[in-house]
């Protein structure tokens, strides 16, 4: 049966490009919604497998309070989809436990895993197999013969950098990564800068749903699981 996707998006050409490319991946687009009201009256009603929501929305109410509304109703897997990335709203989401935050512009290729990922909590309500080797908790797992993140029984995309990163932070067990090692590690033939250190960790903090990476001020990083 083909899963059906609800799109809520106020930019209407970003929309029309998200659900085009939806409907390549062989999903459904069951609607498109521009505003909160409209977002929530289709979600009830058409009671997709999964939504793609834009957290900021024209209008009064925003996409994290229409998510918290639909998901007072129905148990609907949500993946919020932003270019901003402020802590508020990332507090915010993380309330909801979306199935992913996606930051614009997004990797097709994490936007493929998201939806399998959020179809799959809609069917298992939460419950999930673990795949790979280290349990992270019941929905994220690490596989590190093969170098991969799992996300509820789904791999999730990683650039090499993310990947040495999120296997220098588990290798730690719990303690504090210093910045120095972290950035000898990863660039270990050039200084980085200190916005692409911090574009590293932001861009493995979203595939993580924002959980777990904790920043030690003026130490460097450490996991929390």
């Amino acid at each position: 049966m083909t899963k059906r996707i609800l799109i809520v998006e106020d930019e209407s050409i970003v929309a029309l490009e998200i659900a085009s490319y939806v409907k390549s991946l062989g999903y459904e687009v069951v609607a498109t919604a521009s505003n909160a009201n409209d977002a929530v009256n289709y979600a009830l009603e058409k009671e997709p497998d999964a939504i793609l929501m834009d957290v900021r929305l024209k209008g009064e109410e925003d996409g994290i309070s229409a998510a918290k509304r639909i998901m007072d109703e129905k148990k609907i897997s949500v993946i919020y989809i932003t270019a901003f990335s402020d802590d508020e709203s990332i507090e915010r989401a993380i309330e909801t436990n979306p199935a992913a935050y996606l930051t614009k512009p997004f990797n097709r290729k994490e936007l493929v895993a998201a939806l399998k990922i959020a179809i799959k909590r809609s069917e298992l309500h939460g419950v999930y197999t673990l795949v790979g080797g280290l349990k992270i908790n019941d929905e994220f797992s690490f596989d590190f013969e093969e170098g991969q993140l799992i996300c509820c029984g789904e791999y999730i995309h990683l650039t090499k950098k993310e990947q040495e990163l999120i296997i220098l932070l588990l290798e730690a067990k719990k303690r504090i990564v210093d910045i120095y090692t972290i950035e000898n590690r990863i660039w270990p033939e050039k200084v980085p800068n200190e916005n692409t250190r911090r574009g590293l960790i932001l861009r493995l903090r979203s595939k993580l749903k924002h959980q777990f990476i904790e920043t030690i001020s003026g130490q460097g990083y450490r996991l929390t699981y």
